[in-house]
């Protein structure tokens, strides 16, 4: 596995964990970095994620609802519903991931953890997500300069 693809499992797995039974989300990424061994631009990679995901899961489940509306998010696989959060905020929110890098680590993701029609279902929402690029980068970028001021 690839370093980045292995950080952004690591986000995964700390987001999972805070979504799935509330613990605090400095805790558990303070302990899931600690064993998980990665280099400090590694870490700050995971870092990054999570303290910007996290924060607005809210918002990004409302455009991903709106993509999967035979799914409601609440229905979503916990770990299906943080890969797509992850993949929405590196391409509407971070801009250092290439959307089709994005979509791609996210498929990955899906096949690493998810269920077996995961990947298949992660890679069609992001798909439809993808077609609204610029608008999503509009709303969530405004949501995350708000959220940092």
């Amino acid at each position: 596995m690839k370093p980045r693809t292995r950080a952004r499992g690591t986000a995964l797995q700390i987001l999972y964990e805070v979504d799935l039974v509330g613990h605090p989300l400095g805790e558990v990424l303070q302990n899931r970095l600690r064993e998980a061994d990665l280099e400090s631009r590694l870490v700050a990679f995971v870092t990054e994620i999570v303290r910007g995901v996290w924060p607005i899961h809210e918002k990004l489940d409302a455009f991903i609802a709106e993509h999967a509306p035979e799914w409601p998010v609440d229905q979503v696989a916990i770990i299906d519903r943080n890969i797509l959060r992850i993949a929405l905020w590196e391409f509407a929110i971070s801009h250092d991931t290439p959307i089709k890098v994005a979509i791609n680590e996210a498929v990955e993701l899906a096949k690493a953890y998810g269920s077996e029609s995961s990947s298949r279902f992660v890679n069609g929402v992001l798909g439809s997500l993808a077609e609204r690029q610029n608008e999503l980068r509009q709303a969530l970028g405004a949501l995350a300069v708000s959220k940092d001021e």
